[in-house]
């Protein structure tokens, strides 16, 4: 008894430990997003999730090294997102499920957006190590994948990379510019005008490849 009692203490501290750290990684995102890395402060972020700073400290010992956990995080984000690119689909359903996706996120992780935005436009100091590995790995591997549809006649010819290039510029602009289209939309976009953007931006990519997108079976809901 005594044993089952101890683990569920156990359990309770770990997720207790978990929740914390999740609200100062939403915190810090925010803060990180809208000050960058050198405006942001511990104390600002220990305020905006409610803890004193000392507090703070005990997670994360240092702004650098929490500032690397929230891109780690981001990162982690879209690389599960980026799965959707399934390589061994037919290309109008592995395009459709990515550009959808990328949408997804930059209505659901904005901040998290403009965190790596920032990050990218300074340089990359703290995540030149992703872009060399992870990403690098991704992009080429995506790149063989459009050749291959290419060379078997099932996509027009394109340049792989301007593409895909193409596809981050279009969806993350729905987050790094959230602000100028809430403005310009008199509001921020309701799920009617999200799905009717992601339409939108699918229709114009896939076309552009010479793919109707009213052809494919797994359009989004």
């Amino acid at each position: 008894m005594a044993q089952t009692e101890g683990a569920e203490k156990s359990g309770t501290r770990a997720e207790m430990r978990e929740e914390t750290e999740r609200l100062i990684l939403d915190a810090a995102e925010g803060i990180f997003a809208e000050a960058g890395f050198g405006g942001a402060t511990m104390q600002a972020i220990a305020d905006s999730c409610g803890l004193p700073k000392a507090n703070l400290h005990y997670y994360f010992s240092s702004k650098e090294k929490l500032y690397r956990r929230v891109v780690e995080r981001i990162f982690t984000i879209w690389l599960e997102a980026a799965d959707s690119f399934d390589t061994e689909a037919r290309p109008e359903v592995a395009l459709r499920r990515y550009i959808s996706r990328k949408m997804q996120l930059s209505r659901e992780h904005r901040h998290g957006s403009k965190v790596w935005a920032n990050e990218v436009m300074h340089g990359a100091p703290i995540v030149q190590d992703y872009l060399e590995s992870a990403l690098q790995v991704w992009t080429d591997t995506r790149i063989a994948v459009i050749r291959r549809w290419i060379n078997e006649g099932l996509i027009r010819p394109v340049e792989p990379r301007w593409f895909l290039y193409m596809i981050w510029a279009t969806t993350q602009h729905y987050a790094d510019f959230a602000h100028q289209i809430e403005t310009l939309n008199h509001g921020a976009l309701d799920d009617a005008q999200w799905h009717e953007a992601t339409e939108t931006v699918c229709g114009i990519l896939l076309r552009g490849i010479g793919i109707d997108p009213h052809s494919t079976g797994d359009r989004p809901a």
